[in-house]
């Protein structure tokens, strides 16, 4: 399932803040590109180095890289569908925060999953969990423009995003412990489901108190 955009609303202004994201991300992926293996090894986050105390700047550098083209753009699709909504609900500061917050408490799940780790890991895809986890709570009814895929056959259809969400989730959840190598970097689901669990859990701290409503 490749999520488009949320069909019951639509931001108010235009997403700002997602797009500087997504722009953030296509630079990292230039220099990537550029600097080669190298680059990836000093700035993707490797869970050894990270439970020895070194290299902790690479928790958030490493929110910014991917390892392939496909990567990168799954990723961005991703975030674009459930970013934008996210952004207008709690403000384009505090959705810069919580989104780097909920990248580093993701890449935190992965290392305690094993610290002893030598693969390095890199993508916004823990982040991005976060915002799907926010997405969830937030607007549970919504439904979500996606292509479904069916081996050859695709169409277009619109899921509840607690369906879409959940779903997504709960295979997260059945590979949890799984890694798989990609490129010269490792995604691993154990990030994905801290991302989507701090993101469920911590979105409403994220969302002003407005005197019309509980939340914005």
């Amino acid at each position: 399932m490749i999520p488009l955009r949320d069909e019951t609303r639509r931001p108010a202004s235009f997403p700002w803040m997602t797009a500087v994201i997504i722009a953030l991300n296509g630079i990292g992926f230039v220099f990537e590109l550029i600097g080669g293996d190298s680059f990836v090894a000093a700035w993707a986050a490797t869970p050894a180095d990270i439970s020895r105390g070194h290299d902790l700047a690479t928790l958030l550098s490493s929110m910014f890289m991917h390892a392939s083209w496909s990567h990168i753009i799954g990723n961005m699709i991703f975030l674009w569908a459930f970013g934008p909504q996210v952004e207008e609900a709690m403000g384009r500061g505090r959705y810069a925060l919580f989104y780097l917050a909920g990248g580093i408490c993701a890449s935190i799940a992965e290392i305690a999953s094993d610290p002893t780790s030598t693969i390095p890991s890199l993508g916004a895809s823990g982040a991005i969990a976060a915002v799907m986890g926010a997405f969830l709570v937030t607007y549970p009814r919504d439904r979500i423009r996606t292509i479904l895929v069916l081996g050859w056959f695709a169409r277009v259809t619109f899921i509840p995003a607690v369906l879409l969400i959940g779903f997504w989730f709960a295979t997260q959840l059945v590979s949890l412990g799984t890694v798989t190598d990609v490129e010269s970097g490792g995604v691993a689901y154990m990030a994905h489901v801290g991302g989507g669990l701090f993101g469920a859990v911590f979105a409403r701290l994220f969302e002003p108190r407005r005197s019309d409503g509980p939340y914005a």
